[in-house]
């Protein structure tokens, strides 16, 4: 996984060292998602394949996050959990994995952008040709 523990914020944060735009310059967009994917399956409860407050409580230390206290895992199982189903999918891992990395989400923000820009650019430009 890409993020290491340091100072926590206060009562139900951790802070990450965003280590996930390094991996993305280096391994491309394909292999950042092969990397989360295997942190995912390293926090994962193998029998239900999702991560669950008691695989995270249990795994968490095998990535370098041995210091977090109950309150801080219970606050990132809840804040990743998009679908309210108490558990994270890979879904809702890779989407708090990029919520915790604001460099990838201003990159992503940006690539968006160009990329919304150049389909309009497109569409706007075969409008006018019959």
């Amino acid at each position: 996984m890409a993020a290491s523990a340091s100072a926590g914020r206060g009562k139900g944060f951790v802070d990450f060292e965003d280590l996930l735009p390094v991996i993305a310059k280096k391994l491309g967009g394909e292999g950042l998602m092969r990397e989360l994917q295997k942190g995912f399956e390293v926090l994962m409860d193998k029998e239900k394949r999702v991560i669950t407050l008691e695989s995270l409580r249990r795994n968490s230390a095998l990535l370098g996050l041995h210091d977090l206290k109950e309150d801080e895992i219970v606050s990132m199982l809840k804040e990743g959990d998009i679908d309210g189903d108490g558990v994270l999918n890979m879904m809702d891992f890779c989407v708090l994995m990029f919520r915790l990395s604001p460099q990838l989400m201003e990159d992503s923000y940006f690539c968006l952008q160009h990329a919304l820009q150049h389909d309009e650019l497109l569409h706007s430009s075969t409008l006018f040709h019959y």
